[in-house]
């Protein structure tokens, strides 16, 4: 089990057109302004440090994704990869990649290889609940 990470205050003067901003959108999202103001510093750091990446919105939360391919995000990538026998010329053919795209998803990946992990194994999972489930209704359906 990991314990939760110490937390220290920062205080910081921002415009007020881009707090008035953050605060529609922590209301739309129902979460505290800090909660945004930390995701928010988060991925613009690791933004910084890997250029090509980019964040974007899914059913399951803010997921790291390739910035030239917005719906496609690293642990679908990097499960591609797995299954490819790690090889990134297979993955880029399979996703009709450049090679410096999936590249670009294992330099993320290899900074931030649990956040990653834990994503593919959350897929892995939901695929097999929904397998099971299915299974289910096909045997009522005899």
């Amino acid at each position: 089990m990991t314990r939760p990470q110490a937390r220290r205050y920062l205080s910081a003067r921002v415009a007020a057109p881009i707090l008035d901003d953050l605060d529609r959108r922590a209301r739309r999202l129902r979460k505290p302004r800090s909660n945004l103001v930390e995701q928010y510093i988060a991925e613009g750091l690791k933004l910084d440090a890997h250029p090509g990446i980019t964040f974007v919105d899914t059913v399951t939360g803010r997921k790291a994704a390739l910035a030239a391919h917005r719906g496609l995000t690293i642990w679908e990538v990097i499960s591609t990869f797995l299954v490819n026998d790690r090889s990134v010329a297979d993955t880029a053919e399979f996703l009709v990649l450049p090679e410096s795209e999936v590249q670009a998803a294992l330099r993320y990946y290899a900074a931030y290889r649990a956040e990653i992990d834990g994503e593919i194994k959350a897929n892995e999972d939901a695929a097999d609940e929904h397998y099971a489930a299915w299974r289910r209704e096909q045997a009522a359906l005899r």
